[in-house]
């Protein structure tokens, strides 16, 4: 029996753990794809392929040539483009596609959140004055803060950030999660943080920074999602997995 060959974009620890679970399948071949960002990615359970396939076009070209059954968009949430790429790709190739998204956080009480939509805005609500502020983001997204010299950042990241932003108080930690609340609010009052810039990245692993900032009534400045292709998808690992036996159930019956 020829085994469906499934392709995940990752990235994301529930790409991994997706992977994972859907590589134990004997009927399912899987590959994982991976964009090549970090240099030391976490390892993987099944075959990964690294770097970019060249847009809509080179993805579509790559589900015909490999003769995939089915597309996995198990990206970070804020991975807007690549979404939308898989999006326009499956419909381009006829490939089913369905999305792993991770719920967004809900502000809880006891929250200090403020709402922005981009990196700028989130600079801009920092204000005048000086604070130090704690920035949880990409390496890549670090540039709209030197626009704002004024503050003391603590930044965290999973890679080097090179070359360091300029401004001229700027402390780095290189760090991979999960993070646990009791260690984030020991960084949080080691370091006198009053402000947090996060993006809602939802998830478990990321969440201890939010906890710890509502127990010591930290202003967080939260960067919202956003909008992503309206497709199949799902909020968890098992969720997803139920959608993928079902699919691949239906095309096997049909003789695809």
């Amino acid at each position: 029996m020829t085994k469906h060959h499934i392709l995940i974009l990752g990235g994301t620890s529930e790409a991994r753990a997706l992977a994972g679970q859907l590589g134990e399948h004997a009927d399912y071949a899987i590959t994982l794809s991976l964009a090549g960002r970090t240099a030391n990615p976490v390892a993987q359970p099944v075959p990964v392929r690294v770097g970019g396939f060249g847009g809509v076009e080179g993805l579509a070209r790559y589900l015909e040539a490999e003769r995939i059954s089915l597309l996995i968009d198990a990206t970070h949430p804020f991975a807007a483009q690549i979404s939308r790429n898989a999006a326009q790709a499956a419909t381009q190739a006829g490939v089913p596609l369905i999305a792993l998204r991770r719920p967004a956080w809900k502000q809880a009480a006891g929250d200090r959140w403020t709402l922005v939509d981009s990196v700028a805005k989130a600079v801009d609500t920092l204000g005048q004055k000086p604070r130090r502020v704690m920035v949880a983001l990409g390496r890549q997204e670090l540039a709209p803060f030197e626009t704002a010299p004024q503050h003391s950042y603590l930044i965290r990241s999973v890679e080097p950030v090179e070359p360091p932003l300029g401004v001229p108080d700027a402390r780095y930690i290189l760090a991979r999660g999960p993070f646990e609340e009791a260690d984030e609010k020991k960084l949080l009052e080691a370091n006198r943080i009053d402000a947090i810039v996060s993006k809602n990245s939802g998830g478990a692993a990321a969440y201890g920074k939010i906890s710890a900032a509502r127990a010591l009534g930290l202003e967080v400045v939260m960067i919202a999602r956003p909008a992503l292709p309206d497709v199949p998808s799902a909020g968890s690992v098992e969720e997803a997995v139920m959608h993928v036996d079902h699919v691949l159930a239906s095309l096997a019956k049909r003789g695809v």
